[in-house]
């Protein structure tokens, strides 16, 4: 079910050295999405997180997941089961916030037929399901005060009571819950309760957002290159240095789930041979550190380094040259239209009508 890869390449300058990774390449063994398929462990922070988990996995202690939405909460999740004891039992995942405040009880504890109007049959709860493996809770900050009162009692007596029965089931069960919120914060807010919370976070276990792991983004990149090149019947496009450059400099808010949902956009607008910068459609957002807006970011060390090189190989009629590649660029990106092209460059139709000429572009 599980595959090592021990012979991960990640790009450093012109060169791919080998780091370990761990990959989970098969979504339909997993019951998840493709963006749950990979769990990346190439950066040195996400090999720390890695031998936590292998440490704690083998225990039955609760475990509290912190990461952004889209850091592979789940996933994390999923691996400390399969490397417990409990790996042969059931991993149930449920999603707290995604029930109303009165259909969550049901869901985790069950109800008996005639509990409550539209129960006509019973119903097992999400802890049953899970009995003899591992439960999931998600956005655990969710849950509704009464609930947590019932949750923090089946978690110390062992035992669930679905709605309208009188008749406790013993349960076995490992919890594992997962926030994006801050716990503490809610607890001081009233919103969460405090001997519940000391409770599930026995065993606390940060995920990094991807921005502060940037070791783990090239993989990933082809991880899902190659899932979506098989799943579109097209072949795998070359990363381009300065697309390289731009998918390690940009921080990547939406995290996992957003660099899926990028690669897998420039699959579909790709010429097919290479990804070039413009093909990832990345927004202008502000970088956290300094407030500096993405695109300038990037822009400016592009061109910077784009300028370095040529200058590096003293080509003759430098200046020439660099407007020649600037025009062509800039005309093949607006796919051959003069006007977009004009308004890109900054200059009247009449100047680039000029240029495309000069360069041969245009008769």
């Amino acid at each position: 079910m599980y595959d090592l890869d021990v012979k991960a390449e990640e790009h450093v300058g012109n060169e791919f050295v080998a780091k370990p990774i761990l990959l989970f390449p098969n979504p339909q063994q997993l019951s998840m999405s493709i963006r749950a398929s990979a769990l990346i462990f190439a950066d040195e922070k996400s090999q720390k997180l890695l031998s936590l988990i292998e440490i704690v996995a083998p225990s039955n202690a609760t475990a509290l997941i912190k990461g952004e939405t889209g850091t592979g909460k789940e996933l994390v999740a999923r691996h400390l089961h399969a490397l417990s004891s409990r790996r042969n039992g059931p991993f149930a995942a449920i999603n707290c916030g995604a029930f109303s405040e009165t259909l969550v009880e049901s869901e985790l504890f069950g109800y008996e037929r005639g509990a409550f109007t539209g129960a006509v049959s019973a119903k097992t709860g999400w802890f049953e399901t899970a009995n003899g493996g591992t439960l999931f809770l998600d956005e655990i900050g969710d849950l509704p005060l009464s609930t947590q009162v019932k949750l923090l009692r089946v978690l110390q007596e062992r035992e669930v009571v679905p709605i309208g029965s009188r008749k406790a089931i013993p349960i076995d069960v490992r919890l594992v819950a997962a926030t994006n919120v801050n716990l503490t914060e809610a607890v001081k807010a009233g919103r969460f309760r405090e001997d519940l919370y000391y409770r599930i976070k026995v065993v606390p276990i940060e995920i990094l957002p991807l921005r502060e792991r940037t070791g783990d983004i090239l993989p990933l990149v082809d991880h899902f290159l190659d899932v979506y090149r098989n799943r579109l019947h097209t072949s795998k496009p070359e990363l381009l240095p300065e697309t390289i450059r731009v998918l390690q400099a940009y921080p990547w808010p939406g995290n996992i789930r957003e660099l899926e949902n990028v690669i897998h956009r420039a699959l579909l607008v790709c010429d097919g041979k290479a990804l070039r910068p413009f093909d990832l459609n990345l927004p202008a957002i502000q970088t956290a550190p300094n407030h500096v807006a993405l695109n300038t970011f990037v822009q400016s060390n592009l061109l910077d380094s784009a300028i370095s090189e040529l200058i590096e190989q003293e080509p003759e009629n430098l200046y020439d040259l660099f407007v020649r590649k600037v025009v062509e660029q800039t005309y093949e990106h607006c796919r051959q239209n003069q006007v977009q092209t004009a308004r890109v460059l900054g200059v009247s139709r009449n100047v680039l009508r000029t240029l495309l000429k000069q360069f041969g572009l245009i008769q």
